[in-house]
């Protein structure tokens, strides 16, 4: 698969928390942990679980960093 997108991660899936409509989706990202909010659909269409190797995709326009201070 190509894609534009520049930030393509290769990791792992830790854990899957289904909700009704929407999956927050762990990744272990070489020691970094990420979450993907995805649908539960999306989840079963790709067959995602524990131990699946995925590429977590980032393309986003705007990333805001913030500090209590």
């Amino acid at each position: 698969m190509k894609l534009s997108a520049r930030n393509q991660i290769p990791a792992r899936v830790t854990g899957i928390h289904s909700g009704e409509a929407i999956a927050n989706v762990e990744l272990d990202a070489n020691g970094v942990r990420l979450v993907a909010s995805i649908t539960v659909e999306a989840v079963r269409q790709l067959g995602l679980k524990e131990g699946s190797e995925v590429s977590a995709v980032i393309k986003a326009s705007d990333v805001i960093v913030a500090t209590s201070g």
